[in-house]
């Protein structure tokens, strides 16, 4: 029997410039951080019965301490993708094949002194060790191989706001 995907939310969360907010991963278990390719968005599960654009604020302040965002747009479609075979010890994302998402494009709002990439995740210590903003077109580029695909479809998906306002 197959395992199943984990549903799960990106996000993009856009500066006035058009840029996005990356930062510096090193998680662990099945989403191996491979030297060179430490930077993604933020993401996270998403609960039963949680409305996409709830999860995403939800993962936005957890991960970011961001909790001042206009929403700009939600993909229609789940976009998966797998793990990479993984023998470490046990981790919560072992019961899974990979995780399937949708993406929230945001419009950050808010000061940058608000961002408190430092906190506990709810349980779990700190998703980043930095953050920058970033071009989102070069985003693909700085993401593990393995979600490489998912990071190319959210470029064109959400090139449209990567201009500056």
């Amino acid at each position: 029997m197959s395992l199943p995907y984990r549903p799960n939310v990106g996000i993009a969360l856009f500066n006035a410039a058009g840029l996005v907010f990356a930062g510096r991963s090193h998680s662990a278990g099945p989403e191996i951080v491979l030297p060179g390719f430490e930077w993604q968005m933020p993401q996270g599960g998403i609960d039963p019965d949680e409305d996409v654009v709830a999860a995403a604020r939800r993962e936005l302040e957890e991960e970011t301490g961001v909790t001042q965002a206009d929403l700009l747009a939600v993909t229609d479609e789940w976009w998966s993708y797998d793990f990479p075979p993984y023998h470490g010890p046990w981790h919560k994302l072992a019961a899974f094949r990979g995780q399937r998402q949708r993406w929230v494009a945001f419009r950050f709002t808010g000061s940058e002194e608000a961002m408190d990439i430092g906190r506990p995740n709810g349980d779990e210590p700190p998703e980043f060790s930095e953050w920058r903003w970033h071009p989102l077109a070069g985003m693909p580029g700085l993401v593990v191989p393995f979600k490489r695909p998912v990071y190319e479809k959210v470029a064109q998906a959400f090139a449209a706001f990567a201009a500056p306002r």
